[in-house]
């Protein structure tokens, strides 16, 4: 079995869930169950990590299904998470003219909030158990909203390698932390293995949102350096340079927002292959925390190796060296 194989499995289950979800809602506002469900057919993720919480949960009990109203949880609070994302770049968010960009906003925050509560409400729990679930996503949203900020505040003049995992582990962790933390809280898993899932969501988010970072370059969109984003690569380079070459790429980061030239220069920089086989190792010593994690937690002998496939998905080094002739390479 692959994590896609789960998915396969349990897609139409999940959406039957969300389907669930908004004919409630349509029972108070059927104008803003309309515009949801434009939202989420106009918005779909391109990866199937709804699977996560599966995991998690047939981790600890043998048994994916019962968390299947957690993944279209996490399904509703990443579509809208994600075109919060897209409102805040400088390009926008584009529907299709679905909807418009501000009936899309306020969608966004019905699907990202009210409708996982409501599932989470509808579930037969413990009441500390349903308040522990509605507590994660409170402060799922409170850690990722703050680690989005952080990210768009990004500074290059003063970014490292560890500023932003720091920044990766709010934006990217904690909503992956969250939604690992709520699976092993529905399994009924003791309080420690809780944190130690939420743990391992926060590595996972790490290492997701650095296989995003690459897919964002592959695809030539080059979206972080348009937005002057400073990611982990871009932050890698910086703090290998020599002083006088700092300068450089500072000047670079500064221009590609407007300029296409500047922009193609820094991505060979990027591509360099010093550059590359240093990013290759920290991919893997990531990768091997999230190996580690999942050794300490043990479990079910069918769906772990399902997960640390995943994690070796989210591993993978997408970027090819680029020469760079030898006039522009600075690192020190």
């Amino acid at each position: 079995m692959s994590y896609l194989d789960l998915h396969r499995e349990v897609s139409q289950d999940i959406d039957a869930e969300i389907d669930t979800a908004l004919a409630q809602l349509g029972t108070l506002a059927s104008t803003t169950r309309n515009s949801v469900a434009r939202l989420l057919e106009h918005r779909k993720l391109r990866h199937p990590l709804s699977v996560l919480p599966l995991l998690t949960h047939a981790i600890e009990t043998g048994n994916p299904k019962p968390a299947i109203p957690l993944s279209a949880v996490h399904l509703l609070w990443w579509t809208s998470a994600c075109y919060l994302d897209d409102l805040a770049d400088a390009d926008g968010a584009s529907i299709s003219g679905a909807l418009t960009e501000n009936e899309a906003l306020l969608a966004s925050v019905i699907t990202g909030n009210s409708l996982p509560i409501q599932i989470l409400l509808a579930q037969d729990l413990p009441d500390s158990a349903r308040s522990a679930l509605i507590t994660e996503v409170l402060n799922g949203w409170i850690i990722g909203v703050d680690g989005q900020i952080e990210d768009m505040r990004g500074e290059i003049h003063t970014a490292s390698r560890k500023s932003v995992v720091e920044t990766y582990r709010g934006k990217s962790g904690a909503p992956f932390g969250m939604i690992t933390a709520m699976a092993a809280i529905f399994s009924g898993t003791t309080a420690e293995k809780v944190e130690l899932w939420r743990e391992f969501g926060y590595v996972f988010g790490i290492l997701w949102q650095i296989f995003n970072d690459q897919e964002d370059i592959l695809s030539g969109r080059n979206e972080d350096l348009r937005n002057g984003t400073v990611t982990y690569l871009l932050a890698s380079v910086v703090e290998d340079a020599s002083p006088d070459f700092r300068e450089h790429v500072f000047g670079l980061w500064t221009a590609s927002r407007r300029s296409y030239q500047a922009r193609t220069e820094l991505e060979r920089l990027l591509r360099a292959p010093a550059t590359l086989d240093r990013y290759r190792a920290e991919i893997d010593t990531f990768r091997a925390e999230g190996h580690r994690i999942l050794d300490e937690l043990g479990g079910d002998r069918t769906y772990s190796p399902v997960l640390r496939h995943l994690v070796d998905h989210a591993s993978q080094m997408l970027l090819e060296t680029d020469l760079v002739p030898a006039a522009v390479s600075g690192a020190a």
